[in-house]
């Protein structure tokens, strides 16, 4: 598959699901706020190709469900996850703006209000 279809498979796949994943991760992993500015950073138009690419890949594998170690086995379940999700943010941490943060914690306190209701 050619860079540009894994990019547009990664991409269909990570906004399909992502919401429903970071609600569900919510409070549970300490790098959901992190994975929120990932996808707001990796749907900006002013992101880079590349940095889009490499971030919409790690959400991707964040979002299937079955992965090299299920998200079900509590305390290792999401081990592999944050590792892809880590390599991926150090490399796009130029591009994660405050403004994709801001954005990640208004949806957080958002999400949190809503639990609360």
């Amino acid at each position: 598959m050619s860079n540009s279809g894994q990019l547009v498979q990664d991409e269909t796949k990570v906004r399909a699901g992502f919401w429903q994943k970071a609600r569900k991760t919510l409070g549970r992993v300490p790098f959901t706020e992190d994975a929120v500015a990932a996808f707001y950073c990796a749907t900006d138009s002013a992101t880079p190709l590349p940095i889009r690419a490499t971030l919409f890949g790690a959400l991707a594998y964040f979002v299937m469900p079955f992965d090299i170690i299920p998200d079900i086995f509590l305390g290792l379940g999401f081990t592999d996850d944050a590792a892809i999700l880590v390599t991926a943010f150090t490399a796009a941490r130029m591009h994660i703006t405050e403004a994709h943060r801001e954005q990640a914690r208004a949806w957080l306190l958002k999400e949190q209000a809503a639990r609360q209701v």
